[in-house]
């Protein structure tokens, strides 16, 4: 009997060879990966070959900080103000229980901006309106407060809480024409009041320029199947940080340009 020699095995398909060099780059790739070191840029180890520069972090300076527990707060609790509540048909408003004009300035208007930045019924409710109606009736009595309110004037723009925001510079525009000198007085505290609204004075909730132009010249913006109508509720924080720093300029006297342009150098004078 004649046994036959077998010849060689049948070759293995081309599909089974790719597919084992793929499965061989990708453990190559896989060990390359492995030794990959992350690590800051500007360093010696961002120069070695197998490092990976970290890109750098996010500044957040938009980012809303954490409020804390204000004096204003604690004061009403206590009931230490004179005012309460007047419910009406067009809505709340404060009745107070002392006559505003006999009120101690230096006492309480302080202790009412620190109000400013609270986001809760009543306490901003009350802190807002105390503060636009000791304002209102304040006259002279607020010159002479004026340096006692820029800490918490600048606390409450720190938080880059956009509530708080519009409602500080609204504040800070009835302040600057609340009474004479008011608007010089503030000049040598632009540096704490200013940086803030540089950061957000090119925010106009997602406008372009030109429709900023025509919010400021009092038109209303057609944005397709809507209409923006936050001029009219005055809620856009660019805009009104523009309408603040003009209102700065006109009242704050010849040297109260220069001073915004040093601090926000993309402002121009509006005079």
């Amino acid at each position: 009997m004649v046994v036959e020699e077998g010849g060689p095995g049948p070759s293995k398909p081309a599909c089974d060879r790719c597919s084992r060099q793929r499965e061989k780059k990708d453990k190559q790739q896989d060990k390359q990966q492995d030794k990959q070191q992350a690590c800051e840029g500007f360093t010696i180890r961002a120069m070695m070959k197998n490092s990976v520069v970290r890109g750098p972090p996010p500044a957040g300076s938009v980012k809303q900080r954490p409020a804390k527990r204000t004096a204003f707060r604690k004061f009403y609790d206590r009931g230490d103000f004179p005012i309460a509540v007047e419910h009406g048909h067009v809505g709340n408003k404060i009745a107070w229980k002392a006559e505003i004009e006999n009120l101690d300035y230096h006492y309480f208007l302080p202790l009412f901006f620190d109000g400013l930045r609270e986001t809760e019924f009543p306490y901003e409710f009350f802190a807002r309106q105390g503060v636009h109606d000791m304002l209102e009736h304040g006259g002279n009595k607020i010159l002479p407060v004026v340096p006692q309110l820029i800490i918490p004037i600048k606390d409450a723009l720190n938080l880059r809480n956009r509530q708080i925001l519009c409602t500080t510079l609204k504040v800070l525009q009835h302040l600057v024409v609340s009474a004479e000198m008011v608007g010089e007085a503030l000049v040598p505290y632009y540096r704490q009041i200013l940086p803030v609204l540089s950061i957000f004075k090119n925010m106009n909730d997602d406008m372009s320029q030109g429709l900023l132009s025509l919010i400021l010249m009092g038109c209303s913006v057609n944005l397709g199947d809507g209409i923006e109508y936050s001029q009219q509720k005055r809620e856009n924080v660019g805009v009104l940080i523009q309408e603040t720093l003009e209102l700065f300029e006109r009242y704050g006297g010849e040297h109260a340009y220069i001073n915004i342009k040093y601090m926000i150098p993309t402002y121009w004078s509006c005079i």
